[in-house]
């Protein structure tokens, strides 16, 4: 087993870079970024390799909708330049709130594209021959009806490194499944150690469907693990059930929320529908108190 550490932006304070430089001499193997609708995933992994001489650091994650395919084989040639291989790259379909609400476009069918991204992503770093794709989410070069036709398929002009890791951000049966088929590696929110099979399960299904394909050894599983440190158990846990409570009980509609399915798959469906009930209906309050009814 190995271990990694996530960080975050502040606006006050940046990159906590004391913690980085720690990780780095303890001999943890990566540091982990992530974005949602506020400071980007990439700026600060930038930040990170400039500052760091060993330790990997990853996109975790970067989110599909926001850039194109070859925007993040670009940005994963270059950090990989300029960090002597130590980017990890991490994608995702993040949700439809965030892909609709924040970037304003399809959510779409995030497995294909998951699929698409990735393919994309190895041709370009392959460099075998000029990129050419035609998939449902992505065609290149783009022909539709508004197209100018002065597309043409082009090369990289530099040389990527094949052997790039690509993470994505599954925990769904059916992501899971396409990250062992497609991926190398895969970025679980949720795991449970009294129950893995609900992670690796599904995982290795994926690998399966792969000829002459890597076994599970081969390919990264890692989980994001909060911890709290303190002499006080109760107050430990209660510093960490908030942002459970935001992900099982908010991210998301009642309809869909991936994050409740999970913990209902780990075993904590009771939970996972009180936490929800709890988290919309003081959503709800709130709400009336900031709009109440004239």
């Amino acid at each position: 087993m190995k271990l990694a550490i996530t960080i975050r932006v502040s606006p006050d304070s940046g990159v906590d870079m004391d913690l980085v430089w720690e990780a780095e001499r303890l001999g943890y193997e990566a540091v982990w970024c992530g974005e949602a609708y506020g400071t980007d995933a990439v700026t600060p992994v930038a930040w990170v390799l400039a500052q760091t001489k060993k330790i990997k650091v990853g996109t975790g994650i970067m989110q599909m909708q926001a850039r194109t395919p070859a925007c993040a084989a670009m940005t994963a040639m270059t950090l990989q330049a300029l960090s002597g291989n130590r980017f990890l790259c991490g994608i995702g379909p993040s949700g439809p709130q965030v892909v609709e609400g924040w970037h304003g476009v399809p959510f779409g069918k995030p497995l294909l594209r998951t699929r698409e991204y990735i393919a994309i992503i190895r041709q370009i770093l392959e460099r075998k021959a000029p990129l050419e794709y035609q998939g449902e989410h992505y065609q290149i070069p783009y022909m539709g009806p508004d197209a100018t036709g002065l597309g043409k398929p082009l090369r990289s002009i530099v040389h990527g490194d094949p052997s790039l890791k690509i993470y994505t951000a599954s925990f769904t049966p059916a992501g899971l499944r396409t990250a062992g088929e497609v991926a190398d590696g895969v970025l679980p929110f949720f795991m449970s150690p009294e129950r893995p099979e609900a992670i690796t399960a599904p995982v290795l299904e994926g690998i399966a469907k792969v000829p002459n394909s890597k076994t599970l050894a081969d390919f990264d599983i890692s989980p994001y693990v909060r911890i709290a440190m303190g002499n006080d158990l109760a107050a430990c846990r209660d510093a960490i059930r908030p942002q459970l409570a935001l992900y099982i009980g908010g991210m998301g509609a009642r309809s869909k929320n991936y994050y409740n399915d999970l913990t209902k798959r780990l075993g904590y469906e009771a939970a996972a529908v009180e936490i929800q009930d709890h988290f919309l209906a003081g959503r709800r309050k709130e709400a009336e108190r900031q709009c109440p009814m004239r």
